[in-house]
């Protein structure tokens, strides 16, 4: 299927590794633009090598994302080399265990700082481009912020606040066409996934436990298959659909996860 990208400029937050990546390797297959910010510039122009070298499209900008100008800049660097943005996938962040009782106040503005803030101000910066493209913002998002996990509160609280501000966005900028939705991810095999996996007493043990809960066929869900729908909704096929919250995640959320 012809997703209608072809020569639409892309952010792509995170986009060098794991989510992040297959969303922006997945932009350039269909023909658009992959703007890869993030601040490791090392991973950014690998993965940006990749694309080409598969003869796609894509740049790399390096940004800390957590500041406010480096947002900024982002949103500049792009205009500058492109003319343009049509499409914003803000996915960068960490489930970083900043717990009620094991973080503090500091840590826990900190966890909004990293996993929130950017979201806002990216989408800020670019509003006036969207709006000139009638594009678009795909937010990725979390189950935490449907199911709780423990000890993580400022990354479930940025969540959270993601989830919401999908359908206020979504209300704000109906004048304008400009469509926001979030995808959820729950179980998803990247390489921060399989660092933590790592860290633990047996990891085979660990990762078997989880993924016997996952309802649908006991297994991961893939960075492709969360790429696949974020794209989806990136595209024009996608042209009535706003304000939504998509769970690709093997009916982890939702359904009884005691089914066998």
């Amino acid at each position: 299927m012809d997703l209608g990208l072809q020569g639409k400029v892309i952010i792509v937050t995170g986009g060098a590794k794991g989510i992040g990546e297959a969303i922006a390797r997945l932009v350039a297959a269909e023909g658009g633009v992959a703007v890869i910010a993030g601040r490791n510039e090392e991973d950014n122009n690998k993965t940006v090598n990749d694309i080409v070298k598969a003869g796609g499209k894509a740049v790399g900008i390096k940004a800390e994302l957590s500041v406010v100008e480096d947002c900024q800049k982002v949103i500049a660097e792009t205009v500058a080399q492109f003319g343009k943005i049509d499409g914003l996938v803000n996915n960068a962040g960490a489930n970083d265990g900043v717990g009620l009782e094991s973080g503090n106040p500091e840590k826990f503005m900190q966890s909004l700082q990293n996993n929130l803030s950017h979201y806002y101000n990216l989408a800020h910066y670019a509003l006036p481009y969207l709006k000139s493209t009638r594009g678009n913002i795909v937010n990725i998002g979390s189950k935490v912020a449907t199911t709780g996990q423990g000890n993580t509160s400022g990354y479930a609280a940025s969540k959270g606040a993601i989830n919401a501000l999908t359908r206020e966005w979504a209300v704000e900028l109906l004048p304008h066409s400009v469509r926001v939705n979030t995808v959820i991810p729950a179980e998803v095999w990247t390489p921060l996934y399989e660092t933590w996996i790592n860290s633990l007493p047996d990891p085979k043990e660990k990762l078997a436990s989880i993924t016997a809960k996952i309802p649908f066929e006991k297994r991961m869900t893939t960075s492709e298959e969360i790429a696949d729908t974020t794209v989806f909704l990136l595209s024009p096929r996608s042209s009535h659909t706003t304000g939504q919250i998509l769970y690709v995640d093997g009916g982890y959320t939702h359904l009884d996860r005691s089914i066998s």
